[in-house]
């Protein structure tokens, strides 16, 4: 028997009158018997004051002091005395502490609902085996599933967007109120005619951020005729940049003739592509919080080892391994500890490496010739650690000893669709070049920058003479980026003028991502539509 004062684990104490708690077994018990003289029916209401009998309820409630908790609840069993009560005996609950048919009290009902909705399954089952409740996967999913739905509040403005339950093959619906940041509702499907059979069900609905599906327009446009639809302003951008990269591809061979001249057939050594490319090897001194504290470590264990201290004493005097202190005393500098250059641990393609070194100067860039030679000079290592030596060489960006490569379609698109303060020299440089050849991709490039200007400021009444300048140039893909818009006219003017967006559906489907990623794929559209509503 223990002393222990249960006050905070019973609060309802006028009508349950508390033992003492017993220790055992691994767990706390806690005697209790109701008391009172009436109790009403929960029938018909009719207070009745004749006991039928009494039996004992075992409760499971939280864990204290890292014991799980067992409250042995004594109830009674009370005759209904209301003659037309269908009730002929009930059993007393009491509230915040008994549910009818639940062998859990109300609050661990609510922890174990948390963690289900938090963890789904075997996650969740995990955690509260640490919270000492034994309680399987599939009772957390079954508690889920018996949760109501919260209620629907019509928002008056409703952000739409969808998701994929299995990406390529079978997607869904969220819809969010973007006034209340809150997901309203999940939808299985993205077809248009369920979006539209849902707005008809809950009229009310004001404004409707969507992206640029047809399907969403066109269910938007039946279930809720009277509500403004608005154009996701960043999936307009995105639009914009897919048409210009479709511009660039189409005129590419306007700068074809800005990248070097390859007809010497000169291709630098692998030292010397190290030496060009400041990315991959600083020149200098290293510098960095690594290289400083590299710096005084050395000079440190070279002046105690000239002192006369050992590796383990110098060890314990800088606070650092002895390991540490024999990597120190065999590197000849300390930049070499930094840079990566220390030779401490030679592998076996370092005898070979001049002699890579000479063949690819001499233009012998076949990784299965140069292995082939090597190892009838005695390489014993595998083709393997030979593409990984030269793969670093073959990857370092602006390591050309001759002019600047020529920009890449992305690159140009960049140059286009990028803020310009975002460039830099070299890139402003190209984008000037590139510009200069191709009048079309400068007329590109105005158009852009007007559209930007126009997106950003909320400029809509820009929007018509802005579509009337792109049909005055020969830009194709242009052109049918200006149609999608005029078939679009009325929400992509919303858009550009309203500060309503889709991004906070678009957090809401990050945050469906995550709890698809818990389930492991392995749940179905009702559990999911669960959890995004009521997490």
């Amino acid at each position: 028997m223990c002393d222990v004062s249960l006050t905070t684990l019973l609060p309802h104490l006028a009508v349950v009158q508390v033992g003492e708690v017993v220790a055992g077994e691994g767990l706390l018990r806690v005697p209790a018997r109701t008391c009172g003289d009436a109790v009403a029916c929960p029938g018909c209401g009719v207070v009745s004051r004749r006991v039928h009998s009494r039996y004992v309820r075992h409760l499971d409630d939280c864990q204290v002091g890292g014991r799980p908790v067992v409250i042995d609840l004594s109830v009674r069993r009370w005759y209904c005395g209301n003659p037309g009560c269908p009730r002929v005996t009930f059993v007393e609950q009491v509230e915040g502490l008994t549910v009818r048919y639940q062998r859990r009290t109300p609050q661990l009902q609510r922890l174990l609902e948390a963690v289900a909705l938090a963890l789904a399954g075997r996650a969740g089952a995990r955690l509260a085996a640490r919270l000492h409740q034994t309680v399987s996967w599939t009772t957390l999913l079954h508690l889920v599933m018996r949760l109501a739905d919260p209620q629907i509040a019509v928002p008056a403005v409703l952000g739409v967007d969808d998701f994929a339950l299995r990406r390529g093959q079978v997607y869904g619906t969220v819809l969010v109120d973007c006034r209340t940041r809150r997901p309203v509702d999940v939808l299985p499907d993205r077809e248009g005619a369920t979006l539209a059979g849902w707005l008809a069900r809950h009229p009310g609905v004001e404004v409707i951020c969507r992206d640029r599906a047809e399907a969403y327009g066109e269910g938007a446009a039946a279930g809720a005729p009277q509500a403004v639809q608005v154009a996701d302003r960043w999936h307009l951008w995105h639009n914009l940049v897919q048409a210009a990269e479709r511009c660039v591809r189409r005129h590419q061979g306007c700068w074809k003739e800005l990248g070097p001249d390859r007809s010497a057939g000169v291709v630098p050594t692998p030292a010397g592509q190290i030496r060009l490319a400041g990315r991959a090897r600083p020149s200098g001194e290293p510098e960095g919080r690594y290289a400083e504290r590299t710096r005084t470590q050395y000079a440190a264990v070279h002046q105690l080892r000239q002192q006369g201290y050992g590796i383990r004493a110098s060890a314990r005097r800088l606070g650092i391994t002895p390991r540490r202190v024999r990597t120190l005393l065999r590197a000849a500098t300390w930049q070499e500890l930094v840079t990566g250059r220390w030779q401490g641990h030679r592998n076996r393609l370092d005898p070979f490496k001049e002699y890579l070194h000479r063949r690819w100067a001499e233009g012998q860039t076949n990784l299965v010739q140069l292995h082939a030679e090597i190892a009838a000079l005695g390489y014993p290592g595998s083709y393997n650690s030979l593409c990984a030596y030269f793969r670093r060489f073959r990857q370092v960006k602006g390591c050309s000893p001759g002019p600047s490569a020529a920009p890449g379609i992305r690159d140009v698109t960049g140059f286009i669709t990028r803020h310009p303060d975002t460039l830099d020299d070299e890139e402003k440089r190209q984008r000037k070049e590139v510009l200069t050849r191709c009048p079309d991709l400068q007329a590109l490039s105005g158009h852009v920058d007007a559209f930007a200007r126009m997106l950003t400021g909320l400029s809509a009444h820009k929007l018509p003479d802005w579509l009337t300048d792109v049909r005055q140039d020969d830009l194709p893909d242009l052109h049918s980026f200006a149609r999608g818009i005029e078939n679009d006219i009325d929400a992509v003017t919303a858009g550009l003028s309203l500060p309503w967006s889709s991004g906070v559906v678009e957090g809401h489907i990050n945050r469906i991502k995550t709890l698809k990623r818990q389930m492991f794929n392995r749940a179905g559209f009702p559990l999911l539509r669960k959890r995004i509503l009521l997490s």
